[in-house]
């Protein structure tokens, strides 16, 4: 993951207002193919077949950071992150929004499942055919067909 500084240039200034435009009209939009387009304006790379429900946002500051493959679901309201505090010099005499950001790809590859209100962190891959359950939140890399539960996300099993 890579540190980022806060300073920005009109024109990253203007890209950003933008891409939270479009972001906040895919998170309401519908049918699941608007939704799709919109985040693909976004800069998101979306494969074939993919579903995008209502209520699902994908990280404003680096959409395109993101990666989905081919007929992948991602259910409603699941956030897909690609920022996070830097917290490592973070002390007592400072504000936690002091710290710069860190930043890492999203990829989830063919035919992952997303579950419900799971929350996917930066620097994360989720392999072919895995499946995210509901609620979690994945903060490593999940291997292909295998299912990731909990808070941290744990696989618990596996499918051969």
């Amino acid at each position: 993951m890579s540190i980022v500084s806060y300073r920005r240039t009109f024109k990253q200034i203007f890209k950003g207002v933008w891409v939270r435009v479009l972001s906040r009209l895919a998170y309401f939009s519908f049918p699941y193919q608007v939704t799709v387009f919109l985040h693909k304006l976004r800069g998101v790379k979306i494969g074939e077949k993919v579903h995008i429900s209502r209520f699902v946002f994908i990280d404003d500051r680096n959409p395109e950071l993101v990666e989905i493959g081919n007929g992948v679901a991602i259910t409603i309201r699941v956030m897909i992150l690609c920022h996070q505090r830097d917290l490592s010099q973070y002390r007592p005499d400072m504000y936690a929004m002091e710290c710069p950001f860190k930043e890492g790809k999203v990829i989830i590859k063919d035919g992952a499942h997303i579950g419900i209100g799971a929350i996917i962190l930066p620097g994360v891959t989720i392999g072919e055919g895995a499946v995210i359950g509901a609620g979690a939140v994945v903060s490593k890399d999940v291997p292909p067909y295998s299912l990731a539960v909990g808070i941290p996300a744990k696989v618990v099993k596996t499918y051969h």
